[in-house]
């Protein structure tokens, strides 16, 4: 285990100085650049009655803001949000899994996926994906393999759902830091999740999250070997001095594209994202799929349309 970890601490070295080559390349395309834009579930979190099997104190979506025919005031439902996706006008849905209704066991049953399925079938909505908060930087031990059990039941979940896509959280930047063999364990469990994902034909999008850089990401791009994981590309997740350098490194490995409004510097300074910018990213990527519009501030119902046709314009 100590030569592994040394070996992979060298390699992380070698990603962060220098261009490495990868043992797997970018993702392969044929044409041009091609987009499909939607939204995930997360931006409306504050109103869902679920919350990660848990019933929550939730907020009333307010009496002017109307996209559903039915009563929104115990909560919003999953179709609740695919009413919400067909208001404004966006062609996908990211499903978020924490906001599912629960079954005995805390997981959303397989009955209620199908039927959610059919509800956006009979929308003319596209289930771009679902995620699920997983962390595989723990440490070895009963949790590890506990996310690891519940990362593979939710790729059984998203097959249901009809779901062809999974946000992954591989770790976090402090866990990898504290202890250089968390790389190796959170790629080994990628992998592991890998092998089975193939067999469903569920894409792992491994996100930047937790403050994961551009070189950890590429590093776990090319030690995870299977054509069915990518990167999930949050633009707003890279703590960095130059995020679109960093987007611009990771783009042509995205499976997702997550868009958030603002971007973050290493101080901690927000910028508004520069959506032409990030469009150009994109298109010199050759990425061909879903941009999502993921909203985490408190004005959603009212910043959010106006983000939408600024992300739209970027992107015809």
């Amino acid at each position: 285990m100590q030569a592994t970890a040394a070996a992979s601490a060298a390699a992380f070295s070698g990603l962060a100085s220098s261009s490495p080559v990868h043992a797997r390349g970018p993702i392969e395309r044929s044409g041009p650049a091609r987009f499909r834009i939607g939204i995930a579930g997360y931006s409306l979190r504050p109103y869902f009655r679920y919350m990660k099997g848990k019933e929550q104190k939730f907020q009333l979506i307010p009496e002017d803001v109307s996209f559903s025919n039915r009563d929104l005031s115990g909560g919003l439902t999953q179709v609740d949000f695919l009413d919400y996706c067909v208001a404004m006008g966006v062609e996908a849905a990211e499903l978020t899994g924490y906001f599912m209704t629960p079954g005995p066991d805390g997981f959303p049953t397989v009955e209620s996926l199908l039927e959610l399925r059919r509800q956006a079938f009979t929308r003319g909505v596209v289930i771009s994906g679902t995620a699920i908060g997983n962390n595989f930087t723990v440490g070895p031990g009963e949790r590890y393999e506990q996310e690891v059990r519940d990362a593979m039941r939710w790729i059984d979940l998203a097959a249901a759902l009809g779901a062809p896509h999974i946000r992954f959280f591989a770790g976090t930047a402090a866990q990898l830091a504290k202890t250089p063999t968390r790389m190796d364990e959170a790629v080994a469990a990628v992998n592991r999740c890998a092998e089975h994902a193939a067999q469903k034909g569920v894409f792992l999008g491994v996100e930047n999250h937790g403050q994961l850089s551009a070189a950890q990401m590429l590093e776990i791009m090319e030690r995870v070997d299977s054509p069915w994981v990518g990167i999930n590309l949050d633009t707003g997740n890279f703590i960095s001095d130059d995020p679109y350098g960093d987007l611009e490194r990771c783009a042509p490995y995205a499976v997702n594209v997550q868009v958030k409004p603002v971007t973050k510097s290493s101080s901690g300074k927000k910028s508004p994202t520069d959506y032409k910018r990030l469009a150009k990213i994109l298109r010199d990527s050759g990425y061909q799929g879903y941009v999502v519009m993921e909203y985490e501030d408190a004005d959603v119902l009212e910043a959010l349309p106006k983000h939408l046709a600024e992300l739209k314009s970027a992107l015809a």
